[in-house]
């Protein structure tokens, strides 16, 4: 059975999911859930997701949510085809933990919260974009750091660390915070990683592979 997504094409959660089905060379059915209707709000779905958000899979019965929780689970299960995405020597996986740690905790926040402020509301909080700008600035110093050292974030192969940025680093250069392009390592790493084709192919929207 094809696996389903169930998805926002635009979504940026959905699109980071879609981007490791992609990576992985994994056929999957786009369900587009009819946001106008609150069709993620509704019985059916909240069965399946019962927070009510995108994305969610269903991979021949298997349910599961949350876009970095699908993105270790496909790249595990299909660890034999498309791009490795995560690595098996006990020292690599560490320090892939230890990368896709950085992003939730020292990108995300601050990315999430700048990019809902600036295209959510029409009279935004400047302060508190202005605040998490700031930190967001901060934190990249010492990605930039890193990333001086090796290629890319948890060493010098790709991972889902690195493509777990994409959703929202995106987002910030469409809001025109150009952040990262003021840090030389940290832009010459996000150049490499927006261009591969995986990403290209759902980053202006998610289609269905069959």
């Amino acid at each position: 059975m094809v696996l389903k997504l169930y998805a926002f094409p635009q979504s940026t959660c959905s699109r980071r999911a879609a981007a490791v089905l992609v990576e992985k060379q994994v056929p999957f059915e786009l369900i587009v859930l009819d946001r106008a209707t609150k069709e993620h709000k509704g019985a059916e779905y909240l069965q399946k997701q019962p927070f009510g958000q995108v994305p969610c899979i269903d991979d021949d019965g298997f349910i599961l949510y949350e876009s970095r929780a699908i993105g270790r689970y496909i790249a595990t299960k299909y660890a034999n085809q498309g791009t490795k995405l995560i690595p098996t020597d006990p020292k690599e996986i560490a320090l892939f933990e230890q990368a896709a740690s950085i992003e939730n905790n020292n990108f995300d926040p601050m990315a999430f919260a700048i990019y809902w402020e600036l295209s959510l509301w029409s009279y935004p909080d400047q302060n508190m974009v202005d605040t998490q700008v700031k930190k967001l600035d901060a934190k990249l110093d010492a990605y930039d750091v890193i990333l001086s050292k090796q290629k890319y974030l948890a060493g010098n192969e790709f991972t889902l660390a690195d493509l777990f940025h994409l959703p929202f680093a995106l987002a910030l250069f469409q809001i025109e915070i150009n952040i990262i392009d003021t840090k030389p390592n940290v832009a010459r790493w996000y150049k490499d990683i927006s261009s591969r084709p995986a990403w290209q192919s759902v980053a202006n929207g998610i289609k269905s592979t069959v």
